[in-house]
C-alpha cells in the first residue's frame, strides 16, 4: 500500500482504489490475504495483490456464477463449489431450496477464516446447514468423486498460484467425470480484453470435453477491464438458454441476474467470437 491507495498491477494492466483502513494482512501457506476498508466501495479482498471482490459490486459476480449455471441445469440437487472461500457463491446457491447437498472444496482455509471475520455478508453462505466444507485441492478432489454432482461451479482465482491446475484440459475431463448425466459445469473464465489467450485455451479445453461450451460476460466494475467471464459446459443443455426462470419471490431479491441477462450474457462482439474460434488473439 502506498499512501491511502491500493494498486493491482498484473498482466500489463493496473487499477487503483482508495482505502481508509487495513483490516487484514496475513500470509497463508498458499497466498497473501488482504482485506481493506475503501472510501467508495465498501470492503476489498485481495489475494496475492489481485482484486477478488469489493462490497459494492460483488453481487454481480456471485449471482451470475451461481444462478446462471443453476438455471442452465434447472433443478440440480447435488452441487459442488470449488474455490469460493469467501462464501458468496454459497450464499447465492443457498437461495434454492431444491439443492440437497452443497459441498465446497477450498484449498486455503485462511481465506474462509478471513471472510468470516471481515466479510460476513458473503461468509453467511457457510451458515447453510446443507454446506459441507472440504479443505483440499479442487483439482484432486473431483478425481475421487465420479458421477456425484449435478452442478459444479469453479470460483477460482486467476491462472497462477493455487488456481493454476483449474485452467487445464485435464481438469475439464475430471469435471466431466464428476458430473451425473445431464450435469453442468461452470468456471471463472477471465476477461477477453486482458487475457484473451487464457480465455481461448479455456473454452477450447471445455469444448474438447463437453458437447456444449460457451462464454458468458459479466460486468464487474472493480475487476480489471470491468468485466469477467463464466464458461458454462454441458453435454445436454444449451448454456445460453435457461431451463426455467427464477420464481417471483427470488427474482425480487436479485440485483443482477434475470433470464434476459442470462441470454444476453452469451452475445459476443466479433473479436471475442474470433478468440473463441481460434482465428485470432486480441492484440493490445
Amino acid at each position: 500500500m502506498e499512501g491511502n491507495w491500493i494498486t493491482e498491477a498484473a498482466n500489463g494492466y493496473g487499477q487503483t482504489i482508495e482505502v481508509t483502513r487495513t483490516l487484514c494482512s496475513r500470509q497463508s501457506r498458499y497466498q497473501k490475504i488482504e482485506v481493506y476498508e475503501t472510501r467508495k466501495l465498501g470492503r476489498l479482498l485481495l489475494l496475492d495483490g489481485i482484486i477478488q471482490l469489493t462490497s459494492a459490486d460483488e453481487f454481480a459476480y456471485q449471482e451470475m456464477m451461481a444462478h446462471l449455471p443453476y438455471y442452465v441445469h434447472g433443478a440440480p440437487e447435488n452441487v459442488l463449489v470449488i474455490g469460493g472461500g469467501d462464501g458468496g457463491v454459497l450464499r447465492e446457491l443457498g437461495r434454492h431450496p431444491g439443492i440437497r447437498q452443497l459441498d465446497l472444496c477450498e484449498i486455503d482455509f485462511e481465506v474462509i477464516r478471513a471472510a468470516q471475520e471481515f466479510l460476513p455478508e458473503l461468509a453467511c453462505g457457510f451458515n447453510d446447514p446443507r454446506v459441507r466444507v472440504n479443505i483440499a485441492d479442487g483439482s484432486e478432489y473431483v478425481k475421487s468423486h465420479p458421477e456425484e454432482y449435478d452442478l459444479i461451479i469453479v470460483d477460482s482465482t486467476d491462472p497462477g498460484g493455487p488456481g493454476a491446475p483449474l485452467f487445464t484440459a485435464d481438469f475439464y475431463a475430471d469435471l466431466k467425470r464428476a458430473l451425473r448425466p445431464g450435469g453442468v459445469a461452470a468456471t471463472q473464465a477471465e476477461s477477453p480484453w486482458l487475457l484473451p489467450d487464457v480465455v481461448g485455451r479455456l473454452l477450447t479445453a471445455a469444448g474438447r470435453n463437453f458437447l456444449h461450451a460457451d462464454y458468458a460476460a459479466i460486468s464487474v466494475p472493480t475487476y480489471p477491464t470491468g468485466m469477467i467471464g463464466c464458461c458454462v459446459a454441458s453435454d445436454d443443455r444449451n448454456p445460453a438458454e435457461p431451463a426455467r426462470e427464477p420464481e417471483a419471490e427470488l427474482a425480487r431479491t436479485l440485483r443482477y441476474y434475470n433470464a434476459e441477462v442470462h441470454r444476453a450474457a452469451f452475445a459476443k462482439p466479433q473479436f471475442v467470437k474470433r478468440i473463441l474460434s481460434g482465428e485470432s488473439r486480441f492484440q493490445g
